[in-house]
């Protein structure tokens, strides 16, 4: 299992860098079914999100992508110039082999791969005309300090643009709740044939993840303008939030 201790893990006052570790280590053993689960756990949208935040760029872009996991959304990011960036080295040992694949297939040079938390990146200020985060997001240990550093290596007037879980308010998070701790887990146990399967776990996530309101501001506050939250429908299972560096 990969750690955060190396890529320096922040460790954020009241949150135990220990919590995050065994967090990592459920993200890794996610691997062999991510692809798998996810789908049948959004009905199949997972892949229309993922074009949605995708069509955002155009070609030729610098583009970033915080938390990459296995590669399954760099791995269609078609005529840019990608940089994956993960805390897990195992994460990333999957995605350069498929991501890479794919761009050599389309007679593309290979992305650029960084082992790092999003409350350190280790990249130059003033770098990216775009930064996406799909479905990771919720897991930075200081979500405040990673929307700081995505702000400060993104180029002025670049971009983020954000795919996370939907929470509207209050009861439209007890919904997701109610989803994730039964539907999903049953999902997550036929595939993995596991009782004890990584998605257990990682349900926890979203239960203390905020609303769209919450992080509309929060993103706000750290500096971005043009700040917009929604939900994604037609199951309105994810948000998209997005948000652009002043121009200088």
């Amino acid at each position: 299992m990969g750690s955060r201790e190396a890529t320096g893990g922040y460790d954020p006052s009241g949150i135990d860098l220990e919590a995050w570790t065994i967090l990592e280590g459920q993200l890794e053993a996610t691997i062999p079914n991510y692809d798998r689960v996810n789908k049948l756990m959004t009905f199949g949208q997972d892949k229309r999100w993922r074009r949605n935040v995708r069509n955002h760029a155009t070609p030729g872009m610098k583009v970033l992508e915080v938390g990459c996991g296995p590669g399954s959304f760099a791995e269609d990011l078609v005529g840019l110039d990608v940089t994956c960036l993960d805390p897990s080295p195992e994460m990333l040992k999957v995605a350069k082999k498929r991501v890479d694949a794919s761009r050599a297939s389309r007679g593309e040079s290979p992305a650029v791969y960084v082992e790092a938390i999003a409350e350190s990146i280790p990249l130059p200020d003033d770098t990216f005309d775009m930064v996406f985060c799909l479905f990771s997001f919720r897991d930075f240990q200081d979500k405040r300090k990673g929307l700081e550093e995505i702000y400060r290596v993104l180029k002025p007037g670049g971009r983020l643009v954000i795919c996370d879980a939907g929470k509207a308010n209050w009861l439209h998070g007890l919904a997701g709740r109610i989803w994730m701790a039964t539907a999903v887990q049953l999902l997550a146990r036929i595939v993995t044939k596991d009782k004890d399967h990584p998605w257990k776990g990682l349900a926890n996530t979203y239960s203390h993840y905020g609303t769209n309101g919450y992080y509309r501001t929060m993103i706000k506050e750290v500096g971005y303008q043009d700040v917009q939250g929604r939900l994604l429908w037609p199951f309105a299972m994810a948000s998209r939030f997005r948000g652009t560096k002043p121009k200088q």
